[in-house]
């Protein structure tokens, strides 16, 4: 087992260390690295790809992942969001596979825990495939059968997926994995926390045991790795983020701030720091709604993304909001992870999430491949064990800022009194998960 990275995860090294004893060190990614994507043993054909997506040079993850994904290697990946993990594992399938040969049966195959990643990794591998003949076709739930089986029939190379549409397939006799060489699992720990592991016992069962596989997070536990470790050969580990690890362009600050006054404060703040590509996060999908409505009262052209929208209305939302047409994007944890829409002004956390680690996932979609960005976090009395969450995941306290017009004085006070034992801190997230939802298996966003 090879590990490349700034720090080694003990959670890798105990679930494989009874197959691999040996381990390399590697202390900086910027050891033995090139720094072009010449350099990285891509074809000519493949670099004219990347030129076109005016890609210059290749990021840390890139840069680590992509010479071991080219020799064959399974590989284990974690780099916080916006560094580049789809082009990591797309530009290794595209120089790797050939044409498939038969309808329905993919040379390589993506999974993916939602449909808009997948749909953002569809586009990303059409771009990069162009030139090579690779057929890309996506499979999602939320859309009629008929289109992606008519793609499916006329031939697919790489198949991106998310779990329960694909498996379907499988079902239904118009997937067959015989022929994958290359199996990519993209987000494998929202995988776990949506429940769709079992599922993803079955999908990778029906793959060939020669498979290569690249498994990419923003985050490895030692959860994710119990559950991995089976199906990795000898991975080679490449860590470019450590675990509630934000990027550094990125500015954090809360603003305390009573249930009641959040509503005038987020119109305040978007007067005060502009409205113009703003994502605000809301916890429950009736709080999207309800935000979203008082906000295009309010003359601000918003709209709102969650899992009881379609997916013909979430594309439609997304796309409305990365040409501008929308300034507003309210969103739930749907939009958390894996969404790369550029240029993101600021984060409105309007509640704090109930895992510290989603709330690195939201504000990561600002401050992206090195940009500048900042997030904003409203913190009522009642998020004060959140709050103490997330900056024990940090290991620092996140700043208060103070908004033109607004009073903060008494939400201060409120939020400084409000006692949160240490028993409720480290709990705070599941005892909720568990007040909200008894069965114990999470709900949908």
């Amino acid at each position: 087992m090879q590990v490349i990275g700034t720090t080694f995860f003990r959670a890798a090294y105990d679930a494989n260390r009874s197959r691999s004893p040996a381990i390399k060190f590697c202390n900086a990614w910027r050891c033995a690295l090139s720094s072009t994507f010449q350099d990285l043993g891509l074809s000519e054909t493949t670099l004219a790809a990347v030129a076109q997506m005016g890609y210059n040079a290749p990021t840390p993850v890139q840069e680590q992942a992509i010479p071991l994904a080219l020799e064959g290697r399974d590989v284990v990946a974690a780099a916080v969001t916006g560094t580049g993990k789809t082009t990591a594992f797309a530009l290794p399938v595209i120089e790797r596979i050939d044409r498939a040969k038969k309808p329905g049966s993919p040379r390589a195959l993506v999974v993916s825990p939602t449909r808009e990643l997948a749909l953002q990794i569809d586009a990303a591998c059409t771009q990069l495939a162009k030139g090579s003949g690779l057929r890309v076709v996506t499979v999602v739930g939320g859309v009629p059968y008929k289109g992606q089986l008519s793609k499916l029939s006329r031939g697919v190379d790489i198949l991106v997926a998310t779990p329960g549409r694909l498996h379907d397939l499988m079902e239904r006799g118009d997937v067959k994995l015989r022929d994958v060489e290359i199996l990519v699992l993209d987000e494998a720990d929202r995988m776990l926390d949506m429940g769709f592991w079992p599922t993803m016992k079955k999908i990778v069962a029906a793959t060939p045991s020669s498979r290569q596989t690249l498994l990419f997070s923003a985050t490895l536990d030692r959860k994710v790795m119990q559950s991995v470790s089976a199906i990795l050969r000898d991975p080679a580990f490449v860590e470019v983020a450590h675990k509630g690890e934000t990027s550094d362009t990125i500015e954090q600050f809360i603003v305390p701030v009573g249930s009641m006054q959040k509503a005038s404060l987020l119109r305040l703040l978007l007067a005060e720091r502009g409205s113009k590509r703003v994502i605000v996060f809301t916890d429950t999908k009736t709080r999207a709604e309800i935000c979203t409505g008082q906000l295009k009262r309010a003359g601000f052209r918003a709209e709102s993304i969650h899992s009881d929208k379609t997916q013909a209305q979430r594309k439609r939302a997304l796309a409305a909001f990365s040409k501008g047409d929308v300034d507003v994007l309210v969103a739930t944890d749907v939009l958390a992870r894996g969404i790369d829409v550029p240029d993101i002004a600021y984060v409105v956390n309007y509640e704090l999430p109930e895992n510290p680690d989603d709330y690195v996932h939201r504000i990561g979609r600002t401050g992206r491949a090195g940009e500048a960005g900042c997030s904003i976090s409203f913190v009522s009395p009642e998020a004060k064990a959140q709050l103490l969450d997330i900056e024990k995941l940090l290991g620092s306290k996140i700043p208060t800022l103070a908004v033109e017009g607004y009073d903060a004085t008494e939400a201060e006070r409120a939020l400084a009194n409000r006692f949160v034992s240490k028993t409720t801190r480290g709990s705070a997230a599941f005892s909720r998960s568990l007040r909200r939802n008894p069965t114990g298996f999470g709900r949908r966003r």
